[in-house]
């Protein structure tokens, strides 16, 4: 679980008030819903994930926004591109070694979910495209109570609370799904993850077979 979710239909709800996305946000929305769905309050009615994830936009603490939804099996460009952008040391982080190209393999590990498994992405527009710049994700282990998770954020997006933010909307997920414990293991050295997951309420314990790595436990 290696470095840091939003309500948007085409309108965004914060606080119990209604207010128009940014229009790059508005950008994202209209390539992600349907072709036959034009009118905002169709929206919801059209999302490519289950009836208990919404999609929307959100505000983070620099005042830029992104929008987040379910990852989807099509987003594979999408995240091929992020890892490509991340730096060497935060794929490191992220996958426990060094990787330089992800392979199709890894890709497919990535998008294509289980049944049960979820995976947040946040979405920007920069330079005339859409670009992943955080991902969350939890996969259900073979108890069906317990779940491992992980969550990164693009180099150039740290420090704006949007590791913390996929996370907490993840958590609330597994919880409503009737999940009991998440984990995550890690590099001892990731000292990011340690911060994050303190602060998400997450306990740590060293792995007694690799001293090099830790393992993060949240009670659900």
């Amino acid at each position: 679980m290696p470095a840091e979710l939003i309500h948007v239909t085409c309108v965004s709800r914060k606080g119990g008030m209604l207010a128009l996305p940014a229009p790059e946000v508005m950008a994202m929305m209209h390539s992600d819903l349907s072709p036959q769905s034009v009118q905002p309050e169709e929206a919801l009615a059209v999302l490519h994930a289950p009836g208990d994830v919404p999609q929307w936009e959100e505000t983070l603490r620099d005042g830029s926004r992104v929008l987040i939804r379910a990852l989807r099996k099509s987003d594979a460009q999408l995240e091929r591109a992020f890892i490509g952008r991340l730096s060497p040391e935060s794929r490191r982080m992220r996958f426990l070694a060094q990787i330089s190209e992800p392979s199709d393999a890894l890709i497919r590990s990535l998008t294509d979910l289980g049944e049960n498994d979820l995976a947040f992405v946040a979405l920007v527009h920069r330079e005339g495209e859409k670009r992943e710049v955080g991902v969350s994700r939890y996969s259900v282990l073979a108890d069906g109570t317990s779940c491992e998770c992980a969550v990164t954020v693009d180099d150039e997006w740290r420090n704006k609370g949007l590791g913390t933010t996929l996370m907490r909307h993840l958590m609330e997920i597994a919880r409503r799904r009737g999940l009991r414990s998440m984990t995550s293991t890690d590099l001892a050295e990731n000292q990011r993850m340690r911060e994050l997951a303190h602060d998400l309420g997450f306990t740590c314990r060293a792995d007694p077979a690799d001293p090099t790595q830790v393992t993060y436990r949240l009670e659900l």
